[in-house]
């Protein structure tokens, strides 16, 4: 037996609401974008069915409710523009004139295996290389000097702040392919992470013990291999991201002389 309830946009549609009832603390009921009525100005509201995502006279259905999901932590808009262009300057192939057609399907996977294995290594070892490095610190703090002892707590610190932030964009620039966001984990790893750790590691004024050489040796491995894999990552996302621009404007003209024969053809039938 079907149900005898109507439609909650059915039922508000055949309901005339007069403007002179009023009734106080009434409030009128919230329906979803996707079943509200379409109510235009001097005509009754229509509760005939309209396809959603299609327009009609000027009025365009939103799609059905979804959960709104804020813009999380991105990079300002500058900040992206000038990461994209230096990506497109550094990594592009200069020696492309045109698009390449690869086998392969248009929407092909160019994030590195490699790179996102290591990122999740990296942040289970980042926590045991902070905990000896300060263990190490509180045992050898006595006998450094003074100015080593605000270097090393100095470049400690840089080193958490910078690897919080660099894991974070090498997740979202390898898994969602953004070159912005994996162009600024280059950056940071080969730029500020590496020579830091490098002076850690070398330098003799700071009296490394052996526990410390090993942490510093396998962060620096960690830190090479994910540079390099970076690189050829970013490349390859560039260099697709370059093809797709040229494929669509090969595609601009020729919709365009289509369009044009169309109409010359509708012109000469009239």
């Amino acid at each position: 037996m079907e149900s005898a309830v109507p439609h909650p946009a059915e039922a508000l549609g055949r309901t005339r609401l007069s403007p002179h009832l009023s009734f106080p603390g009434a409030r009128a009921p919230r329906l979803c974008p996707a079943v509200r009525p379409r109510v235009r100005l001097g005509a009754s509201i229509s509760h005939r069915p309209v396809a959603v995502g299609t327009a009609e006279r000027g009025c365009v259905r939103r799609p059905s409710c979804k959960l709104y999901r804020g813009p999380g932590m991105e990079l300002p808009d500058p900040v992206r523009q000038r990461l994209g262009n230096f990506s497109r300057t550094v990594f592009s192939d200069s020696n492309r004139t045109g698009p390449e057609y690869s086998e392969g399907p248009d929407n092909e996977m160019v994030s590195s295996l490699g790179l996102q294995m290591s990122l999740y290594f990296n942040t289970y070892f980042f926590p045991l290389w902070w905990i000896s490095s300060i263990m190490m610190l509180q045992m050898k703090y006595s006998i450094l000097p003074d100015y080593y002892k605000f270097i090393v707590v100095t470049v400690i610190i840089l080193i958490t702040l910078i690897e919080a932030i660099r894991l974070y964009l090498g997740y979202m620039g390898n898994l969602q392919e953004k070159v912005p966001e994996l162009a600024g984990f280059w950056l940071l790893s080969l730029l500020l992470q590496l020579p830091l750790i490098l002076f850690l590691l070398f330098n003799e004024g700071l009296t490394n013990l052996p526990l410390e050489k090993a942490i510093h040796i396998i962060f620096t491995l960690f830190l090479t291999f994910q540079v390099v894999s970076a690189f050829l990552t970013l490349r390859k996302m560039v260099n697709q991201l370059a093809t797709r621009f040229h494929l669509q404007d090969f595609d601009r003209p020729s919709a365009y002389r289509g369009g044009m024969r169309r109409m010359t053809s509708c012109i000469e039938e009239i």
